[in-house]
Order: C-alpha cells, then structure tokens, then sequence
C-alpha cells in the first residue's frame, strides 16, 4: 500500500514538473517528511533533483539532505553555491556534519569544512579523530548541560534560549564545573517542579554512560536494553564530551545487522545499497570468500579420494554422502547462527562456554536419535521396500543411521564453539557461521562416516 501511494506522489510530482508548478510543488514538499521527499527526489534523476530540491524550505531542506544517499549528497553540493552550502551545513546536526565528512570525496568535504564556521569546524575534526565505529565517533556534541545548584525556573529558560540548537531536550545532563557528569533530570521532572526548587534535589544520580571508546555496537546494545532515547558520552576524566541519541543507534543496530548478515553469507561488507553496487562490485566482495571456500573444500575432496577403494566395494555408500554432509552442515548453521545471534545481543559471553556446550550437546542427543530413526525407517521402506536396491543392507543402513547420529553431534558442538572461541580471540564471530561450518562439518561426516563404516563392514 506504500508502495503504490509513493508512485501515486512520484506520478503526481512528474506531472507538476512538467506543467512547471513549483509552487505547488513546494506546498507539496511542506507537508510531506524529509525521509518520503528524500525518496521522491532520488527518483527524479539527476537533472530534476537540483532544481526541486531548492524548493525546500532551509530546515526541511537540511533535514532531507540528511536523509539522501551519499551520490545525491554530493550531486547537490557540486551543484550549490557558496551561500547554499553553508545555509544547509549550518542547520545540520553535529552527528550528521560528521556522517556527510565521511562519505563524501576530498575536494567535496573541503567545500563543506570552509562554509563551516570556526567552532563547527573544530569540533567536526575533533569528531573525526575518534576511532571508527566507537561511541565518538557517532555521539553529537549537542545537548543540555546544566548545573546542580540551578532552579527548575533557571533550567527552563536555559532550555528556551538553546533548544534550537539541540539534538533532544527531553533529558538533560548535570555536570560540576569541571564539566564531570553527575546526573541527568528530564524535562518532565522540569516541567512539574516548583520554580524555586533545586536541579540536585530533583535529578537523577544513577546515570548510565558510555565513554568515548566504546564499540558504537556496544552502545547500542545499551540504549535498547535500557529503554533510553540518549546515552551520554563521557571521557577518561568522566567529564561529559557528548550524547548518542536513540535515531544514531537504529542506524547502527541496522549497519552492523546488515555487516553480520554479509559475512554470515561469506561476502565482504560493503556500505552502499545492493542497486548501488555495480557488478565488479559484487563480485570483489563475493569472490574472495568463494575462493577461500572452494580451496577448503579440497579436503572434503582428498577424504573421498582415500576411501575409494572402500566406495568401490559398497557402492551404495555413495548414494548417502549428500545426505549425510547436508544434515550436518545444516544442523552446525542451526547452532552457529543461534549462539552468534546471542553474542551480538550480549545475551551470551564466553564464560557461558561450558553452559552452551551442554545445552547444545542435549539437542544434539534428540535431534540425533529423531533423524536417525526416521532415516533407518525412510532407507528400509522407500529405498529398499519401493525401489528395490537390494545392496543396501540392515549393515549398511545402520552405517548410515549412526553416521548421521554421531554427524549431529558433532556438528552442534562445532557449530556453537566456534562462534564463542570467535569472539574470544577478538574475531567477529559472524564469519563463524554457515560456510565455514559447513565445510568443517562436511570433513567430519566424512571421517566419521568411514570409520564407522571400516568398524561395521570390515572395510
């Protein structure tokens, strides 16, 4: 139903352009969010997207440049004129300054840093130099700071004078003078005070922060467990440097889900949307995993080699390889994917090694006996009842069936250690998962297939 009412806008939008509307146009704009004009624009093509985007009012025209993808970001910018750019920097959040630095090309971000002013150009490179994707690196330097010997009275009209210039004000921060961090008191705690009483007696002092080296997923992960709308940044003297507010931290939880799922699929992160990327971009991204992968495979290779001569005695062995290798890939990723769900949700942390082991290796045992017994029933009624192969043996399908069994186990423990061992060694446990495991589980079936088939054939 979005859909269909964007292209009824776009559709509209077109025909206005045409009949050349603008002011329709631009009453149009006002009433709309810079997220949908934002996704209306990028849609008009290059030539109309200059044209209608100074139609915008200067707030609503910061707002939606924000909103836009870095090319047209930067299409826009080419475009302006020295007044334009400073008129959009200048109504543009700290946070977001930073964010437009750091996606645009050298000569673009020299246009943007000259139309700053002094203060905002300080702090911008200040901003830049914390490490990427730390709590600095995302935080705004735009909030309230008030004092504990402040009245509600005072602290509101402090509020009045700098609110335009904020990011929020719903939760504002008490320092010392020394600008340490000591607590917080919310606007509704503001609002229903008596005008003569104290910032101290009413602000909170159990103040939850981040300092300016936390990993920014780390600080996600805070703000959602919490329940907070901003986190206050603090340095290694506790004095309060910044805030990350709750919108930055969708933005990341979104950037480091999107990171995770990559790897998971074995492709390199990449930052740009996937119509964004040209071929020859997805294919650098892919390939290198593709041929890691391809490479370890070998071995998987190498094990069947050694058994040939045990494969051209029972034939009917081969025919269960796939199975055998897909069910314990499939049941490693089960566990892989689990466990590294957890540990990007804080949920499990490598103390829990032992904790997960066990739990793991009792799912294992069902899930082992489960499939073992539907195959053993499967293999005797369709494969030896149905289609008549009659090299196919009680023997040969409970070397199956046991394979399977052991196969299963094995493949939880590797699926939901790795992932942990993973995270201990400071890799990101997200490369731990479904290639990988796969391929580790499918050397495994193999060894294990041929050994209990070795004990139970006499091959």
């Amino acid at each position: 139903m979005a859909e269909t009412n964007t292209e009824i806008l776009a559709s509209t939008i077109e025909a206005l352009i045409e009949s050349k509307k603008y002011s329709t146009l631009r009453d149009i704009f006002v009433t709309m969010r810079p997220m949908d004009i934002a996704i209306v624009l990028g849609e008009l093509g290059e030539n109309r997207l200059p044209l209608m985007f100074r139609l915008l009012p200067k707030e609503l025209a910061a707002d939606t440049f924000i909103e836009m993808d870095p090319d047209e970001q930067e299409l826009l910018i080419r475009g302006f004129s020295d007044a334009e750019l400073k008129e959009v920097v200048d109504e543009l959040y700290m946070d977001d300054a930073v964010d437009l630095i750091e996606e645009m090309p050298a000569n673009v971000v020299k246009r943007i840093l000259k139309s700053a002013d002094p203060e905002m150009r300080r702090t911008i490179n200040e901003l830049l130099n914390y490490p990427e994707d730390s709590a600095g690196s995302i935080m705004t330097t735009e909030y309230v700071s008030l004092r504990p010997n402040m009245t509600a009275e005072d602290a509101i009209k402090r509020i009045r004078r700098g609110a335009v210039d904020k990011e929020t004000i719903y939760t504002c921060y008490v320092t010392d003078t020394s600008r340490k961090l000591i607590g917080y008191v919310t606007l509704k705690s503001l609002l229903l005070a008596e005008d003569e009483t104290l910032i101290t007696d009413i602000m909170g002092t159990d103040t939850i922060s981040v300092t300016t080296t936390d990993d920014q997923e780390e600080v996600a992960n805070t703000l959602s467990k919490y329940d907070m709308s901003a986190l206050p940044v603090v340095d290694k003297e506790s004095r309060l440097v910044g805030i990350v507010t709750v919108d930055d931290a969708i933005d990341v939880m979104e950037e480091e889900t999107t990171e995770d799922i990559e790897k998971m699929a074995a492709i390199t992160p990449t930052d740009k949307p996937y119509l964004k990327l040209t071929p020859f971009e997805i294919w650098k991204s892919r390939i290198p995993w593709l041929m890691l992968l391809m490479v370890s495979a070998t071995f998987t290779g190498m094990i069947i080699s050694s058994f040939e001569g045990a494969l051209a005695k029972w034939v009917a062995l081969t025919a269960f390889i796939p199975m055998l290798m897909d069910t314990g890939g499939n049941t490693g990723s089960q566990a892989s994917v689990t466990v590294i769900r957890a540990l990007s949700l804080g949920d499990l942390e490598f103390s829990d090694f032992f904790r997960v082991i066990w739990k793991e290796l009792r799912v294992a045992v069902l899930c082992a006996i489960s499939l073992a017994v539907v195959s053993f029933a499967k293999i005797e009624l369709v494969d030896v009842l149905i289609m008549g192969n009659q090299s196919i043996t009680v023997t040969v399908n409970l070397v199956v069936c046991l394979t399977l069994a052991f196969t299963i186990i094995c493949a939880k423990i590797v699926g939901c250690t790795l992932p942990l061992l993973a995270k201990k060694l400071g890799f990101d446990p997200a490369v731990m998962a479904s290639p990988f495991i796969t391929t580790i589980v499918d050397a495994l079936s193999l060894l294990i297939y041929f050994q209990v088939a070795r004990v139970l054939l006499g091959i």
